[in-house]
């Protein structure tokens, strides 16, 4: 049986203000937009590498786009005299030429300062070119994330038991031009441009703060992707402090990670969730079943709440489906944490993995993500009558 955290007092939202020190970003309060730097066109490229026969093939295309190109030992220093574009021609052609796994290995540098600490930081700090394309929209569609409002949409988490609502998982929107645009696309184009941190971070804070309003004492389910948190005393400090200023009780909130994420490395992952923990937050597994090391992950992270794979659920009544989802559910107890169902979309589904054993469902059985606003309030002394009075 879910059993949620202690009541909580409502109207804490009233005096919640721009977050201190989170830059512009006040998610579903205001829906900032972002300022994500992208590049404009350039005169002067340096590209180093180690990988030798890169370099040689990056300078014949140049010279035969009537680039000025200087060749040193891992480095190529490409100039362009006519104001940038056929710089932006070579981006396009190398995008084409290179395999994904040579762009990453090049590190590209545009219109670099003079010589000196300024040269030598940009050198070191350089992003890769597989980076700079993505930048430049050249390899993705950056402009979703230079034209995006962000906000946060929820959707309802419910009791098996009695289908009450306990709990919301956000997720990450934008919008781009009155196109919506759904949080893999947002995450997926951040992740290429080497901005994955900064859209965690504001999915992170968007999610808390566009809750304040209406979450009352339910519990909120938050995404986040452990590599783009270097060190959680640094890199949650912003998130800490929205979680301070908008009153939100630290038991309310529920940081969850998918489980392909968490196996990447675990040792960080440990260091982040004891982070986690240490201001009083909680943290879930999701996917789980979906890998091969599942059961031995759930023993390591011990989360306090675990959440079954959407497609094993879909695959029930499916035998190896409930097999390695019954296992896990199983495990998930014997560890003290609370199992949520996902993907759970017809009522077949929710007898289905209420058999199992799970305390709670997810799924568009239950609802489905929206943008809740926030709840009218009657002002004082306003007269209400007890029931209207039918006409004679």
């Amino acid at each position: 049986m879910w059993v949620p955290h202690a009541a909580r007092l409502w109207g804490r939202w009233e005096t919640v203000g721009h977050p201190a020190g989170v830059g512009t970003m006040c998610g579903g309060v205001c829906g900032c937009r972002q300022n994500w730097e992208i590049p404009g066109s350039a005169t002067r490229l340096l590209l180093a590498t180690s990988i030798g026969h890169v370099l040689p093939s990056v300078a014949r295309i140049a010279k035969a786009l009537g680039l000025t190109v200087y060749s040193s030992p891992q480095l190529l220093d490409i100039l362009d005299d006519r104001g940038g574009r056929r710089l932006d021609r070579l981006f396009q052609i190398l995008a084409r030429e290179l395999t994904a796994a040579e762009t990453e290995a090049l590190r590209a540098v545009t219109d670099p300062p003079g010589e000196g600490a300024a040269m030598t930081a940009r050198l070191l700090t350089a992003p890769t070119l597989a980076v700079e394309l993505a930048r430049r929209g050249v390899t993705v569609e950056v402009g979703v994330l230079a034209e995006a409002e962000f906000w946060s949409v929820y959707q309802p988490i419910v009791a098996l038991a009695d289908r009450s609502v306990v709990a919301h998982e956000a997720l990450l929107r934008g919008v781009v031009d009155g196109r919506e645009v759904g949080g893999g696309d947002l995450f997926f184009v951040a992740e290429q441009a080497g901005w994955l941190h900064r859209m965690d971070r504001i999915g992170r804070e968007s999610a808390i703060s566009g809750a304040v309003p209406w979450l009352g004492d339910d519990d909120l389910f938050i995404n986040f992707n452990p590599t783009s948190i270097y060190r959680p005393q640094v890199c949650l400090a912003s998130t800490e402090r929205v979680v301070h200023e908008t009153g939100i009780e630290p038991e309310q909130l529920i940081f969850e990670v998918v489980e392909s994420h968490a196996i990447a490395d675990r040792g960080h992952l440990v260091s982040i969730l004891d982070h986690y923990r240490s201001l009083g937050w909680r943290v879930a597994l999701d996917d789980v079943g979906a890998g091969w090391s599942s059961l031995s992950l759930l023993a390591a992270v011990r989360p306090e709440v675990v959440k079954l794979d959407k497609a094993l659920v879909q695959e029930l009544p499916d035998d190896g489906a409930r097999t390695v989802l019954k296992a896990v559910t199983d495990l998930a107890h014997q560890l003290g944490a609370v199992v949520v169902a996902e993907g759970v979309e017809t009522e077949r589904l929710a007898d289905e993995v209420t058999a199992l054993g799970a305390d709670l469902g997810q799924g568009w059985l239950f609802g489905r993500p929206v943008r809740p606003q926030p709840p009218v309030e009657e002002p004082e002394g306003r007269w209400q009558p007890v029931s209207a009075s039918p006409r004679r």
